[in-house]
């Protein structure tokens, strides 16, 4: 694998006004970020993702990506972004892995850029060697001004507007920003104020930036507007299936606590010929429940020796490949958590991104207590009830 896109996802929003990070901000149901993301995982060829987030929302923003990317999560990572964009760019430059010789930096507010932009500018980066930038013609009259008088109308014919992903080799642009004596406005500054050369593909309309509550509105009106040309011309959507899924264990001290395939030392274990985890069992019950696959103990065995000891997520794993095997993949699942311990508010994002990259669909995860009735009251043991929901492939 040589090639990897730098999504940048730490700005503030503040000019957008919604009074949250712009990454985070719904477009027509859905962050920018997991479109911005999607999107770098449609490409054909495999690309290693990682985003440079706020630093206050590292967790929330490793379940998102976690869930966007599936099977695919060992390509992505999530980095602490810094003071302003060029930190923020340096730090996503220096987590990439060994073995990448090309990268693309994108801002994760272009979100509806389209994938065949990628592959242009990935393309003709390769070609020439050199750094390369989606650009489109200026079209407006443009006007040199001094205060509020106009002094000259300037020749719009050598004048571009640029977007993202903006793809350069990597050896040369983490020298530039080694050298850069002040931050520019966009990676190709950086780039050319280091000696290298950019050159240009065309742009996308689409692949503006959502810079204003305008921009926003723009987006979601093109988001809809795709939605029903698509839902206008393809036969109606095949109908999902839900399933239930309940576990309960008791506790054991003398085994280690695993829960939602996480550990949590000093905790209780759970008893169990497998490892105990009522998370993972549950949702595995609920994925076969909505594939009418039957459930654990009929698929995996209680006492099998081969599942002596085994994590939750090999349960997880076979219920998805059955499912699989079916012609149905998961669309969602969601799980409580019922007992007293072990508190699982802390690590909620961490066990939601866990059980997403198994599942390959976003997992909801929640807990509670029963006021100190019946045996999860008491102390005795954890249960888990979770619900799946899956599709036709």
């Amino acid at each position: 694998m040589s090639r990897a896109v730098v999504v940048v996802a730490a700005g503030s929003g503040t000019r957008l006004g919604i009074g949250d990070a712009k990454a985070f901000v719904p477009v027509a149901g859905e962050p920018m970020l997991t479109r911005a993301v999607r999107t770098v995982l449609t490409l054909a060829e495999p690309t290693v993702v990682v985003v440079v987030a706020p630093a206050a929302r590292l967790d929330e923003c490793r379940a998102l990506v976690a869930a966007v990317a599936g099977p695919a999560v060992d390509l992505t990572a999530v980095v602490p972004g810094g003071a302003d964009r060029h930190a923020s760019v340096q730090a996503g430059l220096d987590a990439l892995p060994d073995g990448i010789e090309w990268v693309g930096v994108h801002d994760a507010a272009r979100c509806l850029t389209p994938a065949a932009q990628f592959d242009a500018v990935f393309t003709r980066a390769r070609e020439t060697g050199d750094g390369v930038v989606p650009a489109l013609p200026v079209t407006d009259t443009v006007k040199r001004v001094e205060g509020d008088v106009v002094v000259e109308t300037v020749d719009r014919s050598a004048l571009v507007g640029v977007q993202t992903p903006q793809v350069f080799p990597l050896a040369r642009l983490r020298d530039a920003y080694a050298v850069a004596e002040r931050s520019e406005t966009d990676d190709a500054g950086v780039y050319r104020a280091a000696g290298g050369t950019v050159r240009t593909v065309p742009g996308d309309a689409d692949a503006f930036k959502i810079t204003t509550r305008w921009d926003l509105a723009r987006a979601e009106a093109l988001v809809a507007d795709r939605a029903g040309a698509v839902t206008a011309a393809a036969p109606p959507a095949p109908v999902v299936r839900v399933g239930l899924g309940v576990d309960v264990h008791a506790f054991d001290a003398a085994s280690p606590c695993r829960v939602g395939l996480l550990d949590f030392p000093g905790e209780p274990g759970l008893s169990g010929h497998s490892d105990g985890d009522a998370v993972a069992h549950a949702v595995c019950d609920a994925l076969l429940s909505a594939g009418g696959l039957g459930d654990i103990g009929g698929r995996f065995g209680t006492s099998d020796p081969q599942y002596a000891g085994a994590a939750g997520d090999v349960f997880v794993r076979g219920a998805v490949e059955l499912l699989r095997a079916a012609g149905l993949v998961p669309t969602s699942v969601t799980v409580q958590v019922i007992g007293n311990r072990p508190r699982i508010g802390a690590r909620r994002d961490e066990m939601q991104a866990a059980l997403a990259a198994v599942v390959g669909a976003p997992v909801a995860v929640s807990g509670t207590t029963t006021d100190g009735l019946g045996l999860t009251g008491r102390g005795e043991g954890l249960a888990a009830i979770a619900t799946a929901v899956v599709r036709p492939a």
